[in-house]
């Protein structure tokens, strides 16, 4: 079955943001925690929970991915600012354990002149606490773009993370690809994605691949400027997201639209997305 949707907004609830998925067509959902800005968050209400689990199943709407709010910077120099977002993360995932299936999303951060190497160590750092968590959900590294002195911008980086936390097994620790942010991050997907899925099984491991972000991008290849496009509408391009949709490696994958869209929109790139995917 094809997985593919979109991120949408938690602002008013669980079930409503699963039904506006259903009335789309969407088969996935993902969603910041909280504003993307960071901050606290509104307590949960069960019978939300309840309802949304239910119209879940029912629907066959899942895996869940939910959305670190992409401000916080586990690799930041100042411990406070590491402690915020140890303790964010860690009430995410205690949160999210009421959504079966559910995965968790987070950007590495930005050593911000340290050096990679010292960013990656505040990184694991972290990740060897939230592992300890006792959560279901499965936590996912993100592939940056590499820009400025971001973190998770190589494959080899991602690699260095999970090796230094403790080498977690692949239903705890895995990765989220962004096609966007690969691409810009000079690795060509549109014109050499199997030598890419290569390069990515050798350092990483293909099964740690948990999910896609389907999105194309505004500056192209080796940009390092991490801009969204719509889909078809980038220096992607349609064909390549068509093949990647497609790929033996990639379709069994859940794919999450984060393209600058609103929702009406989210269900038209859905509904051309399914009509150009080949027959399961």
């Amino acid at each position: 079955m094809f997985k593919i949707g979109c991120h949408l907004s938690i602002s008013s609830g669980y079930e409503a943001m699963i039904r506006e998925a259903i009335g789309i067509g969407a088969g996935v959902i993902q969603f910041f925690t909280r504003n993307p800005r960071g901050g606290a968050t509104k307590p949960l209400d069960p019978a939300d929970i309840d309802a949304f689990n239910s119209l879940a199943a029912e629907y066959s709407v899942g895996p869940v991915l939910a959305h670190a709010p992409y401000t916080m910077n586990p690799a930041a120099a100042k411990p406070e600012l590491r402690e915020y977002a140890l303790n964010t993360m860690t009430d995410d995932l205690e949160r999210l354990a009421f959504i079966p299936g559910s995965m968790y999303n987070f950007h590495p951060g930005c050593h911000v002149s340290q050096g990679a190497d010292v960013g990656i160590g505040h990184i694991t750092e972290l990740l060897k606490k939230l592992l300890e968590v006792d959560s279901p959900t499965v936590i996912l590294l993100e592939t940056m773009a590499g820009k400025g002195t971001e973190i998770g911008g190589r494959f080899e980086e991602i690699a260095e993370i999970i090796k230094l936390s403790g080498n977690a097994s692949a239903d705890k620790l895995g990765v989220c690809l962004d096609t966007c942010h690969v691409y810009d991050g000079g690795y060509d997907i549109a014109n050499d994605l199997d030598g890419v899925l290569e390069e990515f099984d050798s350092l990483i491991g293909l099964d740690r691949l948990k999910a896609i972000h389907l999105n194309d991008s505004k500056f192209g290849f080796s940009s390092h400027k991490d801009r969204h496009a719509c889909i078809g509408e980038g220096l992607l391009g349609l064909d390549a997201i068509v093949r990647i949709i497609n790929h033996p490696k990639l379709r069994e994958l859940p794919f999450y639209l984060e393209t600058p869209n609103d929702v009406p929109g989210y269900g038209r790139e859905i509904a051309m997305l399914k009509s150009c995917r080949s027959q399961d």
